[in-house]
């Protein structure tokens, strides 16, 4: 149990919260919206979800020892029957936030806040790994990246934690923003700005808007930014910021890297240097998009005082991300699976692994539509097919309303491909397909869940 206490008093004394019943003098040891995770001496936040509002637990939190509640200010009757502290709020989702920020100023971990169009998962998870070589690490689980998810990492915190790095989603202006007010970042970092979320953020400029949010409440903070020099969008904008490392594969930023290897199968020798220090890296994930992924938070690393020898040793520890660029062989079948999400920059990531994997003379892509690209679905589909083209894949196996484009345009360029508009139908030509000697990816927006499609090739050539 945390050492972390939580007074009435200091929640309180934040505008718009109101005592109801009870007294200044509660104290609470944890905080949870959770009934399931409610223990003696805990805050229980009756938070309204899409499946369950937690002002229906209230009578339930009681019973397994809930000190206090937080309710709605819509929902005061239940006040009467709940026999400890009771505070509204007029929002409690936003309470919770409030309430996160009171957790995170009492922490004595350094708080990493990692955003971007892509890695910002993968980066988070290199990250935790690395630093754990010298320090006691917390970070996002799964992708509870939102305004929910943000808080609930900072509130699963306790004082002995050293670092804790937090991941911060958007898919709409103001999130980030947000999530970045309560979590306070003494380090912040973009990894790259792309075509993600065009639905709602337009362009890549609301993009970049909406990520800088992070970098603006590090520096007001006075943290410092990490500032990828390989991206225009980013550098330029960053410029004449002061307390900043800049990292990157090009010019000449604090730290360098240089890809000096790559084997049959994508994985990557990186060369990082760092002031008068030099480090090679045999990276145990694939790709050149994990090694700016590695190169990202090895220089997190350089500057939280890790040594060279702490960070060969965790990136030898580092593992793959589940759907995340994720590689098996299984007999004479290749499967590159990297099914956790799409969008333009990441779908061209994927093309680049498979033509840097030479170990299969046949490869197939089996790709699903890329979602939240706005007025920019079409086009976004059809340069994927532009992409396609300058590759080596064999063949490409389609499903989706947009794909059809993308289909439409490589019949054009002469690249030989098959569209479905029914998953069942998909199934079946996977299913009667010669695959020996194959290698398969698969990709596609969380939405078109593409990694059910994985076990009908896998269970093949097993």
């Amino acid at each position: 149990m945390s050492n972390i206490l939580i007074s009435a008093q200091e929640i309180l004394n934040i505008s718009g919260f109101t005592l109801v019943k009870g007294n200044f003098s509660s104290v609470f040891n944890n905080v949870v919206i959770d009934s399931r995770k409610v223990k003696s001496g805990s805050l229980f936040i009756a938070v309204k979800g899409e499946k369950y509002d937690g002002h229906n637990f209230i009578k339930d939190v009681e019973a397994e020892g809930a000190e206090g509640v937080i309710i709605s200010n819509d929902n005061l009757e239940l006040a009467e029957n709940f026999n400890g502290t009771v505070i509204s709020y007029s929002d409690t989702i936003v309470a919770l936030g409030k309430i996160a920020n009171i957790w995170r100023n009492k922490l004595k971990a350094k708080v990493i806040g990692i955003t971007g169009s892509n890695g910002k998962t993968t980066t988070k998870e290199f990250l935790s790994i690395i630093l754990s070589e010298k320090y006691k690490v917390n970070k996002t689980e799964y992708n509870n990246n939102n305004h929910i998810g943000v808080p609930l990492t900072i509130l699963s915190t306790d004082e002995t934690v050293e670092i804790l790095v937090l991941e911060h989603g958007t898919n709409h202006f103001g999130e980030i923003d947000y999530t970045a007010k309560i979590s306070t970042p003494d380090i912040g970092i973009i990894t790259i700005i792309g075509d993600s979320h065009l639905e709602y953020l337009i362009d890549r400029n609301g993009v970049l808007n909406e990520k800088y949010a992070l970098f603006e409440e590090t520096i007001k903070n006075n943290g410092h930014i990490f500032v990828n020099v390989d991206d225009e969008l980013i550098y330029k904008k960053c410029r004449d910021i002061n307390n900043k490392v800049t990292f990157g594969f090009t010019d000449s930023p604090d730290v360098k890297g240089e890809i000096i290897g790559l084997d049959n199968y994508g994985r990557t020798k990186l060369e990082v240097c760092y002031l008068n220090r030099k480090i090679n890296l045999s990276l145990p994930v694939f790709g050149i998009t994990s090694a700016k992924n590695v190169l990202s938070a090895v220089s997190i690393a350089y500057r939280l005082g890790l040594s060279d020898e702490e960070i060969i040793s965790g990136v030898q520890k580092l593992g793959l991300v589940k759907g995340r660029l994720n590689i098996s062989e299984i007999n004479s079948t290749v499967i590159v699976d990297d099914t956790y999400n799409a969008n333009p920059e990441s779908m061209k990531a994927a093309i680049d692994l498979i033509n840097s994997i030479d170990v299969k003379p046949i490869k197939i892509a089996v790709l699903g539509d890329m979602f939240e690209l706005g007025e920019l679905s079409i086009k976004k589909h059809i340069e994927l097919a532009e992409y396609i083209k300058n590759s080596n894949v064999s063949f490409v196996y389609l499903l989706g309303n947009y794909t059809k484009y993308t289909s439409e345009k490589l019949s054009d360029l002469g690249i030989k491909n098959e569209h479905y508009e029914e998953r069942e139908l998909l199934e079946k030509k996977l299913s009667e397909l010669n695959i020996d000697n194959s290698l398969f990816l698969f990709k596609g927006s969380r939405g078109m869940k593409m990694e059910q499609f994985i076990p009908i090739i896998a269970e093949r050539v097993s």
